[in-house]
């Protein structure tokens, strides 16, 4: 059998790093271009294993994969990124690094071959996240970010950043083609089922339901009219004072991550961004019109339409959250109180008054229950669980309403919960019948591995590539060099 079943654990993480390579390593500046003359020199060094951060950046060129190629300095700066990004690289080497930088760049020069587009302003808008999140994460200045990275000026980064994303895409979109449309069947899952000798089958984890009921302080007529009134004399301002909205976003927009970027986002029509109520009215404006303001679950917006370019919609925004009284949060508070009272007493069952009180849709109609976003159904294997949610739950015993809790809502408002976990599963050995879409989930990465395993293995032999010295002596996973 491909797979050894000792090593399934292994071979998951390894499915998930390729099925969302892009996602992890999106934000990675590695340093691309387009290809150079295959006489290009080639400084000579003694290639250092581990990963420290000292390493020095020489220009020269490690590899040729196709029409990209990949620098020395890149590994360092995979590196210096991932680490400013928190990523453990605990355990992964400069040539583990360097041969995913390998085989980036072999899906990216295939997919332009299979002639594979990306959208430029969905790129541009990705360069844009990124060193919002640089800056917020590291803590530096922009000037900091440059210094840290040799670049002249921003303008120089931010072209960078965009070779480097579009290199990604295209990768990422390579990867999807050849994923696309790969299945097991019941008979596949019960053949890679049997085939594993019963001392070697996995063990699931502890698993379990989770359920909550969540009560929300209520926000006064009174307040909502304040924010109301508030973005109108905005709008206002902009339209007959000839105020900078821009400026009004960067002093008064409560959506914070938004202010470095003058509260800009940009929305494309084929790929849904922020909230629905948010897209239609922007989609409906003219390019220059202010909205009136918009309700959503996170506030109040005041949307400016800056520019359409096809599909693609820049608008900028000012977010105002009302805000809740102490008042109302006492008798929030007490209302949950009352309810988990009914719960205990046996006057009514968790999930009839989570349907019936519950003021969070996503859970109400489930009867509380939490949906795992990995399986879609309730089960959550209990080391995998959101770390706060853990927290919050470890001590419950079947059947049994925690205290109420104190939480905070996406608004930054606070809010209060209840929770009960039941249907416990204590940890196994794989069951065919009880762990059938787990076990068809293994099938059916292992399949996912030939797939890719098979086209990366004929794409090697066909694609011009040349790894210099101080890289060859490598112990590469795939036949990079063309042994």
């Amino acid at each position: 059998m491909l797979l050894k079943i000792n090593n399934l654990k292994s071979t998951i993480s390894r499915m998930q790093y390729v099925m969302t390579v892009f996602a992890v390593l999106f934000s990675v500046a590695i340093h691309a271009q387009e290809i150079i003359e295959d006489e290009a020199p080639v400084a000579e060094k003694q290639i250092d294993t581990t990963l420290s951060s000292q390493a020095q950046k020489i220009d020269g060129v490690a590899a040729v994969v196709g029409e990209y190629v990949i620098l020395d300095s890149d590994v360092d700066a995979n590196i210096i990124q991932l680490k400013a990004q928190g990523a453990s690289l605990e355990g992964v080497t400069r040539c583990q690094l360097f041969g995913k930088l390998l085989e980036d760049k072999l899906y990216a020069h295939h997919a332009i071959q299979d002639s594979i587009v990306v959208s430029d302003a969905e790129i541009r808008s990705n360069v844009d996240y990124q060193l919002q999140q640089f800056l917020a994460q590291s803590g530096k200045t922009m000037q900091e970010l440059l210094e840290l990275y040799n670049h002249p000026n921003e303008k120089a980064f931010r072209d960078e950043m965009y070779e480097i994303n579009k290199s990604q895409k295209l990768a990422s979109e390579m990867q999807k083609k050849i994923l696309d449309g790969i299945e097991v069947t019941p008979e596949e899952t019960r053949q890679f089922f049997n085939q594993i000798p019963k001392d070697e089958r996995p063990t699931f984890g502890t698993e379990l339901k989770v359920s909550q009921i969540v009560i929300q302080p209520k926000i006064s007529e009174e307040e909502n009219q304040r924010v109301i009134n508030q973005l109108k004399q905005f709008k206002a301002d902009v339209l007959e004072n000839g105020a900078n909205f821009r400026s009004k976003v960067v002093l008064y927009s409560d959506d914070k991550a938004s202010i470095p970027q003058g509260g800009m986002y940009t929305l494309n029509r084929k790929q849904p961004r922020m909230v629905k109520e948010f897209r239609e009215v922007a989609f409906s404006l003219q390019e220059g019109e202010i909205s009136d303001p918009v309700k959503t679950e996170y506030g109040y917006h005041l949307i400016y339409l800056e520019k359409i370019r096809g599909q693609e919609y820049d608008v900028r925004h000012i977010l105002l959250i009302p805000k809740v009284s102490e008042t109302a949060i006492a008798e929030a508070r007490e209302k949950l109180v009352k309810i988990r009272q009914r719960i205990v007493d046996g006057d009514i069952s968790f999930a009839d008054a989570a349907r019936e009180s519950s003021d969070e849709k996503e859970t109400r109609s489930e009867g509380g229950f939490l949906i795992n976003p990995e399986t879609q159904d309730y089960n959550f294997e209990l080391t995998k669980i959101d770390p706060e949610v853990y927290g919050q739950i470890q001590d419950l015993k079947d059947g049994e309403v925690s205290l109420v809790l104190t939480d905070q809502e996406r608004t930054g408002n606070v809010k209060f919960k209840i929770m009960m976990v039941s249907d416990r599963v204590e940890e196994h050995v794989a069951d065919y019948a009880r762990d059938y879409l787990k076990i068809k989930e293994l099938a059916l990465n292992e399949k996912r591995i030939r797939a890719i395993d098979k086209w990366q293995n004929e794409k090697i032999m066909d694609t011009y590539i040349k790894i210099n010295n101080e890289y060859r002596d490598c112990e590469f996973s795939s036949n990079w060099l063309k042994q």
